[in-house]
């Protein structure tokens, strides 16, 4: 969800920027599908609205998979700026969630003031919440950890990272160029 706000800000700055949604089809990205099957194997191991896997075996190694397609689409994407940008969040990510045994860390405070009470709560008493474990001593390079939040009355509010800021501001940029039909 978090995401989708990066999404409407890019179009609102395209606009601003004398750009056209239609002219977004001057992007001219290489293996589209790989980013919808990533984002796939993220919603059966982490679905939405659940903290129970729909495949409930290999979640770390399926998570890292997830990254291994999206970082493969990067790559193959590289000559579009914005790019740069977004695959610099997702390495940030990409390594917290391999230093971390295949889990983002999570402050349960930013979960909580996201609005996210129930779900901190779990964290606090279980450790582990969906694709996060929650952040403390135990836990490695918290610092690009879940840590950012948007307030509860901002609808989706959560917890996100640098790596999560560094995406969205890539997909904002990616949006502008697209629009102004600088693909």
């Amino acid at each position: 969800m978090i995401f989708l706000y990066a999404l409407g800000v890019g179009i609102l700055l395209g606009y601003v920027a004398h750009g056209r949604l239609r002219q977004l089809t001057s992007l001219s990205f290489r293996v589209l599908w790989l980013i919808p099957l990533a984002l796939v194997i993220q919603l059966l191991i982490f679905p939405l609205f659940s903290e129970r896997p729909l495949i409930a075996f290999a979640t770390p190694v399926l998570h890292v998979v997830s990254y291994a397609i999206l970082f493969l689409w990067l790559l193959l994407n590289r000559s579009i700026r914005p790019v740069w940008m977004i695959g610099i969040g997702a390495l940030l990510n990409a390594g917290v969630v391999l230093a971390n045994g295949g889990y983002m860390p999570s402050s349960a405070t930013a979960l909580g003031q996201a609005g996210l009470g129930s779900t901190a709560a779990t964290l606090l008493v279980d450790g582990t919440y969906g694709n996060v474990v929650l952040m403390g001593t135990d836990s490695r390079l918290n610092a690009l950890g879940d840590w950012l939040f948007l307030p509860s009355w901002i609808p989706g509010a959560t917890a996100f990272s640098i790596g999560d800021l560094l995406i969205m501001v890539g997909l904002a940029w990616l949006v502008v160029k697209g629009m102004r039909g600088n693909g």
